[in-house]
């Protein structure tokens, strides 16, 4: 009880309070169009000048009960308190316009936008008047009425912040899933489109001298996957750009698993082999597995020393899909797993349901083994 009495006690404001505004301009001129009917047609009021007093009070209460909510609670309520007393001392029943009841919009604007701090005391305030109007002639049948009336309007506020407050962050989430995964897609395609052209350079710059058609060629392919670095990357940042609706295009699926193979002569070679029994995957298992695939054969042309042979391999039963990938290499002191790469993969196979295992082999090489559900369970 200490502890969540803290944490209440510490409970900032709520962000971003409205300012006023014209609406509040049209609720002061309901609240004295009100007051001039109940001078003219109603019952002549008790302290008809007291009563006056409190609706000049009440007005800027209201109107700026949102930007400072315990400074509006203690001015509406301190008056009416005030002249509690005074008809207690007096001897009289003050109950002032029925106007008054616009005073209801105060508690229920400090728990929607005050701190905790605030809301206590602004209760404190707020009781004053109502235990205040037990001791005189109203008696205690008024004092529980005032009491629940009080109670729900501030539970109404409360009720209201935090259901905002919990959209809100339900609404960061969905913004960080997105990113997130922004990010692993700059990192995924990217990474693998650079590393292409890393490995042509080398390439080109070895056989420049003996064998010039054969740069030639790796400079074609450097340029080609230079276009598609850009053209992703211009991708992504669209999508990163707030108020912008980029152009995406489709998403990689298990069909386009077989771009990632290269031709005889380039090392290391990657071969892949797509089981027959994998037409009624669902698009993000089939994103998934491109993803973790295009990654793992990065690796490999990255971290693996002396390979000559990346095999990817895709299989499935009628509930799971299963993806290998292996290198005949050796694995690079730092070893494959350094980096956001695995990382990466891991949560994509774990969105989906799946499990994922990474690991050098016995003998020689690196084995990325996932293992997800056909139907997945991400979005």
């Amino acid at each position: 009880m200490v502890d969540a009495a803290r944490s209440l006690w510490a409970e900032p404001r709520a962000p971003d309070p409205p300012a006023p505004g014209w609406r509040d301009g049209a609720l002061v001129a309901a609240m004295l169009a009100l007051t001039v009917v109940e001078l003219v047609v109603g019952e002549d009021p008790v302290w008809p000048v007291a009563s006056l007093v409190v609706i000049a009070v009440l007005v800027p209460a209201v109107v700026f009960r949102r930007v400072h909510p315990l400074a509006a609670v203690a001015a509406g309520f301190g008056a009416c308190a005030v002249f509690t007393v005074a008809s207690a001392v007096v001897g009289v029943d003050w109950s002032g316009f029925n106007t008054i009841a616009f005073a209801l919009l105060l508690p229920y604007a400090l728990f929607r936008w005050g701190s905790g701090r605030e809301a206590a005391l602004g209760l404190g305030v707020m009781l004053v008047p109502v235990v205040l109007d037990g001791a005189g002639p109203s008696g205690a049948g008024d004092v529980l009425a005032g009491l629940l009336i009080l109670g729900f309007v501030s539970a109404l506020g409360a009720v209201v912040r935090y259901e905002v407050h919990a959209r809100r962050r339900e609404a960061e989430q969905v913004e960080l899933r997105g990113r997130e995964q922004l990010a692993r897609e700059l990192h995924d395609t990217v990474a693998h489109h650079v590393s292409a052209i890393a490995i042509r350079a080398q390439a080109g710059r070895t056989l420049a001298g003996s064998h010039p058609g054969a740069a030639v060629d790796a400079l074609d392919v450097i340029e080609e996957e230079a276009s598609r670095t850009l053209d992703e990357m211009r991708t992504i940042v669209g999508a990163l750009r707030q108020g912008e609706a980029p152009d995406l295009a489709p998403l990689p699926g298990l069909a386009d698993i077989g771009r990632l193979a290269t031709a005889d002569g380039e090392r290391p070679r990657v071969d892949v082999e797509l089981g027959s029994d994998l037409g009624d995957l669902r698009p993000s298992v089939g994103t998934a597995l491109f993803r973790v695939a295009q990654e793992s054969v990065t690796n490999a042309r990255r971290h693996a020393r002396h390979a000559t042979r990346v095999h990817v391999r895709v299989t499935g039963d009628p509930r799971w899909v299963r993806l290998t990938v292996r290198d005949d290499g050796d694995p690079s002191p730092g070893g494959a797993g350094s980096g956001y790469g695995l990382v990466g993969m891991a949560e994509r196979v774990k969105l989906q349901g799946g499990t994922l295992e990474a690991g050098p082999d016995l003998d020689r090489g690196w084995t990325v083994h996932a293992v997800l559900p056909r139907s997945g369970v991400g979005p």
